[in-house]
């Protein structure tokens, strides 16, 4: 999503507090899009209860944005899921001493005795 948004473990209050803005943000995107969906189906539905030629071949164009609208928001949940799951990895993994790097990959750091 926003690159590396985990940085070091040390300090699980920044990366829990980085999690949840990039979530809202994302959220938001995503209502957004939602909320032009119904405007779009709304208008879909009225060209087609008026059976005018114009507006049936406007409804292609609104269908194919309609659609895409719903591939993005699928991303966005797909993405808020994944960071999600990266930011539960990375509070289990903070015990360890270990850092998650963007690609969501924990580097081990080996503590020595002596």
């Amino acid at each position: 999503m926003d690159g590396d948004i985990f940085g070091e473990l040390g300090n699980t209050s920044q990366v829990d507090s980085r999690v949840m803005q990039v979530f809202q943000k994302s959220l938001l995107q995503a209502q957004d899009i939602l909320n032009q969906n119904r405007v779009l189906i709304n208008e879909i539905n009225q060209n087609h209860e008026s059976k005018m030629p114009d507006n049936l071949s406007r409804n292609v164009g609104l269908i194919k944005e309609l659609n895409s609208n719903i591939r993005r928001v699928v991303d966005l949940y797909a993405d808020i899921s994944s960071s999600f799951t990266k930011s539960q990895e990375a509070s289990s993994e903070g015990d360890s001493s270990g850092t998650l790097k963007s690609d969501g990959k924990v580097n081990q750091k080996r503590i020595r005795s002596g």
